[in-house]
């Protein structure tokens, strides 16, 4: 038997999800493929919520 927490309690396997921009380390933000930041792309902030930087702790104007 199963006990009924153990549904909930273990992880499910997480999707592997593709992000649409990169982290320059020159300029200190994200920025799409074509070089542009990555926050001056209103659809992909909508479809992500952010644009978390890969830069650590730093503070970054499009974090």
């Amino acid at each position: 038997m199963r006990p009924f927490t153990l549904n909930y309690a273990l992880s499910r396997a997480v999707p592997t999800v593709a992000t649409p921009y990169r982290f320059d380390e020159s300029l200190q933000l994200n920025v799409l493929p074509d070089g542009r930041p990555a926050v001056s792309d209103p659809d992909l902030l909508l479809a992500a919520g952010t644009t978390t930087s890969t830069a650590g702790s730093q503070t970054h104007f499009d974090d």
